[in-house]
């Protein structure tokens, strides 16, 4: 039917009055947030209804196939049995960063009898409006944000190929950008008879590169041309682009402010958070300009604060190794070998932990325990695409465990990147249920992963890339504010000042604590907010001072480079054996990890929540053994790095866990345990 009054209901249960009029930002009874929800109605027969039409008696079609639920506090409709069409949008809602996510169906049975599927988490702005095509906004993005949108859509390429949905980035029009983020309208099928390769995905960049930018255009062609033209692999095309999008992001400046704090909260006897940086920081370190923890500890006093601490203080250990490795590297580290070192720091933290509650002898509830989110900016040297070398690659990694946040906010946007390790999350993951629907679960929000509960080949991680080119800041924070989404309804009063240059981050920062603890207030709360800049006016590096010997390095490089002949064939001779000496360079990076092949590791991937043990088990399909311990063998590379640095770290915090874990171990790799003993 067509609706007469344009409505929207609160989503408060005890509203006595919670009809509002559409477009209000608050509750005139209740001064409740009201929830805009935007929904893509999929299908050929979504778009043939009218625009003001509302259809199951709650969605207000605003334009074709955009609806609005103006009843969002009611669950949708879901069949018992799940439809086929809707699996691989739970099976990928890790990457929801990228992609829509199912949230139910209506049936509009005066026009037609077929359920139509509807779709969140879509690129449509707060408003109704959808975000533009990668065609449309072309010409007017910067030489990064092209290429950087390019590898976004390659790093989906496979996740999308293995469910058989590689056309979905094959479709213009369903390819839409949200500032630097490439985001999918809905997912479409591959054909069976239909083999898609990356060929067909060349072909459609083709069009687009023709009118690249000019530092990035020759690269974007060459690549382009690769993939229409050969058989290349993946990993090949990967490293091409990769190289190209930070030498084009190193010709930007970036300064960083970074300042955090950790509140107890109104109505708490003990604080279980732990953050870094924090006011005890000291502001001169080098650490302070790369990374940011918040840490939210699980198992009471002298539990989840020792948990929190403990991590915290590990991780800062490790990261200073690794950046200590990384700067000593004369060729670029691939994002593949940083994410797997950082995935091996944090399974050294939850051992450490789990040593702690070993000793303790802590059993089920009383084991201590910690979320964490961390970003680290990496510091990689590089020539840019212009030909001078920049101390600063731009790369951003993100890791979480647990339901600590991390948010990047612009302008124009609040962007979530984590996702919550929670049971209602599970059921989605494992295509149980759809996620509006497990919300309503009384377990919904229980852990089902967090740091020093079992041990670390348990841990299921991913480490994100990403590349900072855009004035932005990163907020990273514990449930004491993100609960009840006050980030998403109260960025732009907190976050645009700082962005404005109006606020210092120090000031938001206390901002955003007094907003939890006067709207949730019944938990801790930690904040870390890094306010990134790469406007051309800031030209101060973020990047400390390198060695003496790595300068000398440089300069003797560049008077080579001086010297060198013209000739081609004398070029190509020079670009195998720098090919070659790249191969050396990240074996040497690595090759203290296989030690740890040695181990024989029992894996146990159950995800019962953390915090209701009386939830039946999840049945989980154990992921390949070879990958794991893959994996798990870049821990060396931290725990060694060329010295016995990393076995100092877990023995410096935990000497008795330490040297009980290396006692437990073959006798091969209790020679490791030798130096620190």
């Amino acid at each position: 039917m067509i609706s007469t009054q344009l409505i929207i209901y609160c989503i408060n249960p005890r509203c006595k009055s919670p009809i509002n009029p559409m477009g209000d930002s608050v509750c005139a009874s209740c001064q409740t947030p009201l929830v805009h929800r935007y929904l893509w109605a999929t299908g050929s027969s979504s778009a043939q209804i009218t625009p003001g039409t509302t259809v199951a008696d709650r969605y207000e079609v605003i334009s074709p196939q955009i609806w609005l639920d103006t009843q969002p506090a009611l669950p949708p409709d879901v069949p018992e049995e799940l439809p086929t069409e809707v699996i691989p949008y739970l099976r990928l809602y890790q990457e929801r960063l990228h992609l829509p996510q199912a949230y139910g169906f209506a049936s509009n049975l005066e026009e037609d009898p077929t359920d139509i599927l509807l779709l969140e988490n879509v690129p449509i702005d707060k408003t109704g409006n959808i975000y533009p095509t990668i065609v449309e906004a072309w010409e007017q993005a910067t030489a990064v944000r092209q290429v950087y949108w390019l590898w976004q859509i390659l790093q989906l390429w496979t996740p999308l190929s293995e469910l058989g949905l590689s056309r979905s980035l094959l479709v213009v029009d369903n390819l839409r950008v949200q500032g630097w983020c490439v985001r999918l309208l809905e997912l479409y099928q591959t054909p069976a008879d239909e083999k898609l390769s990356l060929q067909n995905l060349g072909e459609c960049w083709q069009f687009w590169v023709a009118s690249a930018k000019a530092s990035v255009a020759k690269g974007l062609q060459n690549i382009v041309q690769q993939m229409c033209e050969t058989e290349i692999e993946l990993e090949a095309i990967n490293i091409q682009l990769n190289n190209l999008l930070l030498a084009s992001a190193a010709e930007l400046p970036l300064v960083s402010k970074v300042a955090g704090s950790t509140d107890i909260g109104p109505l708490m006897e003990q604080n279980e958070d732990a953050c870094y940086p924090n006011a005890l920081s000291d502001l001169d370190e080098p650490l302070l300009r790369h990374l940011s923890i918040v840490c939210d500890g699980i198992g009471g006093h002298e539990g989840g604060e020792v948990a929190s601490q403990l991590a915290v203080q590990s991780v800062k250990l490790q990261i200073r190794v690794l950046l200590r490795e990384v700067t000593e590297q004369t060729v670029l580290v691939p994002p593949e070998l940083l994410q797997e070192q950082l995935e091996a720091s944090l399974r050294v933290v939850n051992n450490v932990i789990c040593a702690r509650n070993n000793e303790q002898k802590r059993q089920g509830k009383e084991r201590m325990a910690t979320t964490i989110v961390m970003a680290l900016q990496v510091p990689q040297r590089v020539q840019t695409s212009t030909g001078w070398q920049s101390n600063n690659t731009h790369e951003l990694y993100l890791a979480n465990v647990g339901d600590s946040r991390a948010y990047w906010i612009s302008r124009n946007y609040c962007q979530l990147l984590t996702v919550d390790d929670d049971v209602a999350m599970r059921e989605v993951r494992f295509a149980k249920s759809l996620y509006r629907k497990a919300l309503f679960r009384p377990d919904a929000s229980a852990l089902t992963q967090a740091l020093g509960t079992r041990d670390s080949e348990s841990l299921r991680l991913k480490v994100q890339r990403f590349i900072v080119e855009e004035d932005g800041i990163l907020l990273l924070c514990s449930d004491g504010l993100s609960d009840n989404n006050w980030v998403e309804q109260s960025w732009q009063d907190y976050a645009i000042p700082v962005l404005a240059g109006q606020l210092t981050v120090e000031d938001a920062v206390r901002n955003w604590i007094n907003l939890a603890n006067e709207k949730n207030g019944r938990d801790n709360t930690s904040v870390v907010l890094t306010y990134y800049r790469v406007s051309p006016e800031y030209v101060v590096p973020v990047t400390p001072a390198l060695p003496e010997e790595i300068i000398e390095a440089e300069i003797q490089e560049e008077e080579e480079q001086l010297d060198e002949p013209e000739e081609q064939e004398e070029q190509e001779e020079q670009e195998e054996q720098e090919e070659q000496e790249e191969q050396e360079e990240l074996i040497s990076f690595t090759e203290s990890s296989q030690t740890l092949l040695d181990l024989d590791l029992e894996l146990d991937m159950s995800e019962e929540p953390i915090l209701s043990p009386e939830i039946p088990p999840t049945l989980i399909t154990k992921p390949n053994r070879g990958k794991r311990l893959a994996m798990l063998g870049g821990v060396l590379a931290l725990l060694v790095g060329g010295t016995s640095l990393g076995l100092f770290t877990w023995w410096q915090i935990n000497p008795q866990g330490f040297q009980q874990m290396c006692r437990q171990l073959p006798q091969k790799v209790q020679q490791l345990c030798s130096p620190v003993k």
